[in-house]
């Protein structure tokens, strides 16, 4: 190998590294190997095998290199350019990963429609199959056919895909209903910072889970539990917990009512999914949900997942920050009206059609144009909260478009330990974001936009608030290692050069 390569691998390795958080002593001891023979890999001092090129991307969950892989490595981004045309959203990504959770608890057919084919889909595939699930893509694979088996081969799954994922913990709602004793790993995906599942250990306990965790795996054991008439209240109003909550109740014989239920997006889609399967939900889009469990359920299901309201406002931002006229097609609204207030307020020029159903029949959608505008720091803070607040994933777009409006705007990302530190990556494109805390970001606008060379960050809005700043950034940037983008969104690159963007994805090894 080349002293060129070494050097460049060596500083995508340590780029990884340092958006990790880590320090060359933690990667040492996560590989095996010493402080110094980090430090020599790092300056391209040592020859590297492949091998241990693929260890250190496991350890940093970080793809430094791809083999067998189609999709994109790199991102170059000829930036200031204007969009213009239509751009349809895809299906929800945090509803697909609770259907496809969800499929384990029927034991007929499940047929998925029109499944976001993202990275989460394809590492929670990779579980389902490997537990003795068939999962096929059909028609021309736009739609997603599970079969479950009689039983699951819980030995056999594949414990490095399912580390790379924070939908895993989604399997222990189902889970409990179909064995005695299992085992998870932890649960890994974007680096956010401390995030515990006690409150999933909380609400689960009343259907007779028991949990502890020892060496990266959750021991969970299932026992009769205690007949009780009183409601489960969740100790945190989270998307995940609640989803847990329902597929646990979903198979229990009576009626379960859960309080300070999560009543977001993806948690009505599955309410909706659960009502397909016979299971009837009272209260969806509220904070109370009733349910009237199913002890068996067995029958063929077809359901089309909806609209993602975080992919609809990541378009929506980038036509504000290229300063473009867009129309966004198929927005589900009720999911973007807070957004859509505060980008009213700040003087966003945009109008929307009447409302038409989404094909579950249920979610409201439109069509929304954005234009050129103006804008306006907004006067009060700009902080998330619970449906119908403003949506905790589209916190990070407001830091792209703040920074292309007159004035100072806070931030206050409080859901995340790590979320807003990652948002300063955007000073590297020529923002002024002062980061006052972990969780708070003062930024100031309006933003001159420069071109740059940089590392993806490790979660998954922040990197893709980093690419729409440089699509407006006059020149080329570079944004390296985007895994995590294809985490969360189908084909982006793509779909935005149909509209008129320029960015090319491509691989140095």
């Amino acid at each position: 190998m080349a002293d060129d390569y070494l050097v460049r691998i060596g500083k995508l390795i340590r780029d990884a590294r340092q958006h990790r958080g880590w320090t060359q002593a933690q990667l040492a001891e996560a590989l095996g190997t010493s402080q110094s023979a980090v430090n020599r890999i790092e300056r391209g001092n040592q020859n590297i095998s492949l091998e241990m090129i693929a260890r250190i991307g496991e350890a940093l969950d970080s793809e430094i290199v791809s083999l067998g892989y189609a999709g994109p490595m790199h991102l170059r981004v000829v930036g200031g350019r204007r969009l213009s045309g239509a751009i349809d959203v895809k299906t929800s990504k945090n509803a697909c990963v609770a259907l496809l959770c969800a499929s384990l608890l029927n034991r007929g057919r499940t047929t998925l429609r029109r499944v976001a084919r993202i990275e989460e889909v394809y590492r929670l595939l990779e579980v389902l199959n490997s537990i003795g699930v068939r999962a096929r893509w059909i028609n021309d694979g736009h739609d997603l056919e599970i079969v479950p088996p009689a039983d699951l081969d819980m030995a056999g799954m594949d414990q490095t895909a399912a580390r790379r994922t924070r939908s895993i913990i989604m399997f222990l709602g189902p889970l409990l209903h179909r064995m005695d004793r299992f085992k998870l790993p932890y649960a890994g995906g974007c680096d956010l910072g401390t995030r515990t599942i006690e409150p999933h250990m909380i609400a689960l306990r009343r259907f007779g889970l028991a949990i502890t965790a020892t060496e990266g795996l959750y021991h969970a054991e299932v026992e009769t539990p205690e007949p009780s008439d009183k409601p489960i209240v969740l100790t945190e109003r989270g998307d995940t917990v609640t989803e847990n909550a329902l597929l646990a109740a979903a198979r229990k014989d009576g009626v379960t009512v859960i309080r300070n239920a999560s009543s977001n997006y993806m948690v009505q889609d599955l309410c909706f999914f659960l009502e397909a399967l016979g299971v009837s939900v009272e209260g969806i889009g509220t904070t109370t949900l009733t349910v009237h469990g199913v002890p068996v359920i067995d029958v063929d299901v077809d359901y089309s997942p909806s609209e993602d309201p975080v992919e609809a406002m990541s378009l929506l931002a980038a036509a504000v920050v290229t300063e473009s006229e867009l129309t966004v097609r198929r927005v589900p609204i009720e999911f973007l009206e807070i957004e859509l207030a505060v980008l009213e307020e700040m003087g966003l020029d945009h109008d929307r059609t009447p409302e038409y159903a989404a094909d579950n029949g249920r979610t409201r959608l439109v069509d929304l144009t954005v234009r050129p505008s103006k804008l306006e720091a907004p006067i009060d803070k700009i902080h998330p909260m619970p449906f119908p607040g403003l949506n905790i994933d589209n916190v990070p777009f407001f830091a792209a478009i703040t920074a292309a409006a007159s004035g100072q705007t806070l931030i206050h990302d409080w859901v995340y330990d790590n979320r807003a530190i990652y948002l300063t990556d955007l000073n590297r494109l020529g923002g002024r974001l002062q980061l006052l805390d972990p969780h708070r970001v003062l930024v100031e606008g309006p933003t001159r936009w420069r071109a740059a060379e940089m590392m993806c960050p490790p979660a998954l809005r922040p990197a893709v608030v980093v690419l729409l700043a440089m699509m407006a950034a006059e020149g080329t940037s570079v944004l390296r290692n985007v895994y995590v983008i294809n985490r969360g969104y189908e084909d982006l690159a793509e779909r935005l050069n149909s509209v008129g963007a320029q960015i090319e994805t491509f691989r140095d090894i």
